[in-house]
C-alpha cells in the first residue's frame, strides 16, 4: 500500500513507474497536458493500466485532491496474467472509459454538424472504432480455447 498527500502526483504524464495503482480511499484528479479531464473518488479505480498494457510511459498525470491510499502492483503485466478477475476489472474500466469517449465524440459531432472541421471528428471516431491491437494472443496460448475459464 502507498499513501499520497494532497497535491502529490501519483503518476506523471510522460514518466514511467512500471506500476499499477488501485485507489483504496481518497480523491484524485486526472490531468492531460495540465488540463483536468476527470476526477474520481471511486475505490477500485486503477491508474497506470494503459502504460502497463501498452508498454509506454504514463499518458496522464494523476494527482491527489485529498490524502489517498493505493494498492501498488509492482509487476503489472505478470499480475494481470495471473489474476483473471482483476484483469476483467481493468478491462471493464477501460471499456467504460472508451464508451464515455465515444459518446462524447458523437455528441461533439452532433453539435458541429454542418461545420467544415467535423471531418476531423469522423476521423477520430473511425480510428477508435477500427484500430486493431498490435499484438494478439495466439490461439494456442489462449486459456479459454483449452477449456480453462477464469475463476
Amino acid at each position: 500500500m502507498r499513501r499520497f498527500d494532497r497535491g502529490e502526483d501519483v503518476v506523471r504524464q510522460g514518466e514511467t513507474t512500471g506500476h499499477l495503482f488501485f485507489l483504496i480511499e481518497g480523491a484524485v484528479e486526472v490531468l492531460k497536458d495540465n488540463v483536468t479531464v476527470a476526477t474520481t473518488a471511486e475505490p477500485g479505480v486503477v491508474f497506470g493500466e494503459m502504460a502497463a498494457l501498452l508498454g509506454c510511459s504514463h499518458t496522464a498525470t494523476v494527482r491527489a485532491e485529498r490524502p489517498c491510499a493505493f494498492y501498488l502492483v509492482e509487476n503489472p503485466r505478470e499480475f494481470l496474467k495471473s489474476t483473471p478477475l482483476v484483469c476483467l476489472h481493468v478491462g471493464e474500466l477501460l471499456a467504460r472509459r472508451l464508451d464515455a469517449l465515444n459518446k462524447y465524440l458523437v455528441d461533439v459531432k452532433h453539435q458541429f454538424e454542418g461545420h467544415d472541421h467535423i471531418g476531423m471528428v469522423d476521423e477520430v471516431l473511425e480510428a477508435l472504432l477500427q484500430r486493431q491491437p498490435r499484438a494478439r494472443i495466439r490461439p494456442k496460448d489462449s486459456t479459454i480455447r483449452h477449456g480453462e475459464l477464469p475463476d
